[in-house]
């Protein structure tokens, strides 16, 4: 009387059985070095093209937009004492000494000045963003905190300068060349120290608005895979 026949393994199971290493499905080599564009030279994308300018490099151009930034905080200081409108004074003379007052009490022109102010840095926000962002279409981290810093400083640079061109700000030697109740103008300030962050606000605001439109995106993922990645039965079929 013979043993019962034993059916050998089924061909995708002989070399488990066997004891033999299984071989990987095809394609599984692309999961690597290889399949993240990792190169010696740095980060690499699936183009071969490099990945980034790298930090050191961003840490630069962000150094650059800040200073270029700053500097036409220049022109809007000069703007700002063009078309900031005059605070009018007159001065007189009361118990032996001077006296400064406004000409006009419920005049709304030191609100204009500020307004005034604001609405040039708001401009000069939106444009630098734009620009940066035309020069600059990968963005990053260190490029948003230069329009920041950027903008301050020349909102900084802006109020200097315009005080500086504006009138003197010693008003009672200014009432006293002029001469008693002679209208002079008032020298340049800002009441709400809060609009030199007007430029920075903006600046930050249009950066984010072009960068999430019109900002460069990464290629979404394939659902399907290529014909021959998978081995036959890898989604469990024959």
């Amino acid at each position: 009387m013979t043993a019962p026949w034993t059916p050998p393994p089924p061909p995708n199971e002989r070399s488990s059985y066997q004891g033999g290493p299984v071989p990987p499905p095809v394609g599984a080599h692309a999961v690597g070095a290889d399949a993240v564009g990792i190169a010696p030279g740095g980060p690499y994308d699936h183009h071969g093209e490099q990945d980034g300018p790298g930090m050191l490099k961003e840490v630069r151009q962000a150094a650059v937009t800040v200073v270029a930034v700053a500097v036409f905080g220049a022109l809007l200081g000069v703007l700002w004492w063009k078309l900031a409108p005059s605070v009018p004074l007159v001065g007189d003379v009361a118990d032996g000494g001077w006296v400064v007052y406004l000409k006009d009490s419920e005049g709304e022109q030191a609100i204009g000045v500020d307004g005034t102010f604001t609405l040039l840095a708001l401009a000069f926000g939106a444009l630098s963003a734009v620009v940066v962002f035309l020069l600059r279409r990968r963005g990053g981290v260190p490029l948003v905190v230069a329009l920041g810093v950027g903008g301050l400083l020349g909102s900084l640079l802006a109020w200097w300068l315009g005080v500086q061109l504006g009138p003197a700000q010693d008003v009672i030697a200014h009432a006293k060349e002029v001469g008693e109740g002679v209208t002079f103008s008032a020298p340049l300030k800002l009441g709400a120290k809060g609009v030199l962050l007007a430029w920075s606000f903006a600046a930050l605001v249009v950066h984010l608005g072009l960068t999430g439109l019109f900002g460069p995106r990464d290629p979404e993922p394939d659902p399907w895979p290529a014909p021959g990645q998978y081995p036959p039965g890898a989604y469990g079929g024959k």
